[in-house]
């Protein structure tokens, strides 16, 4: 197919599947002559992960680009893809608080990580996370909130363990990589959409409660 019907079928534009060309985050198409070129069935699937890796998951186009470099490099497994991806959707903010309470937050954390018999390492990108989180709680004296972060942990536990079963009959390794990259980036958005639906019907739910109470 030629590139004006590439961006009909996959809705991105001919100057963005262009530029995405130029970064190398979707391969080259087949020149068929000085021209025309020739573009297949899998520019459309790469286009469709570019979306929703940037659209849906919300990734910036280097993050991206960069999850891609590592699905396209040989020898890649999902547990690597999985901590590339776990890097690209973890914010790094600069540091806040004292040293005291950055270190108080990363104790926190690590005991966390200890009841919950996780063996994980402080490099993993969420644990950075969680420690400004925690250090944000304490700053605002959210003691109920933190007391909710093993309510959290358990619950994704339990979700990490049924994502990466539901691969186990994959038989193909590119499909596996995928779908840990997937996994994580759109199962982050999923999640965040997930809670703003609860939230919203028990909110609801409480405040009928407390109406007719």
């Amino acid at each position: 197919m030629r590139i004006g019907e590439l961006a009909r079928r996959t809705g991105v534009p001919v100057p963005s599947i262009k530029y995405y060309t130029r970064e190398g985050m979707l391969p080259p198409g087949e020149r068929i002559s000085p021209n025309q070129v020739q573009y297949a069935e899998s520019h459309i699937r790469r286009l469709k992960l570019i979306r929703a890796l940037t659209e849906v998951g919300g990734l910036s186009i280097a993050a991206a680009a960069e999850v891609l470099a590592g699905i396209d490099t040989p020898g890649s497994t999902p547990h690597g893809m999985l901590g590339t991806a776990q890097a690209a959707v973890s914010k790094v903010a600069a540091e806040r608080g004292t040293d005291e309470m950055w270190e108080r937050a990363e104790r926190e954390v690590a005991e966390l990580v200890r009841r919950h018999d996780w063996a994980v390492r402080p490099e993993n990108p969420g644990w950075r996370t969680l420690v400004q989180v925690v250090v944000a709680y304490h700053e605002l004296d959210q003691g109920e909130l933190l007391g909710l972060l093993d309510r959290y942990a358990q619950a994704a536990g339990s979700l990490a363990a049924a994502e990466l079963a539901a691969f186990d009959g994959v038989p193909s390794l590119d499909a596996q990589i995928e779908g840990a990259v997937l996994g994580t980036v759109l199962g982050d958005a999923a999640m965040a959409a997930l809670r703003r639906i609860a939230q919203e019907d028990v909110s609801r739910r409480v405040q009928e409660g407390s109406q007719t109470g």
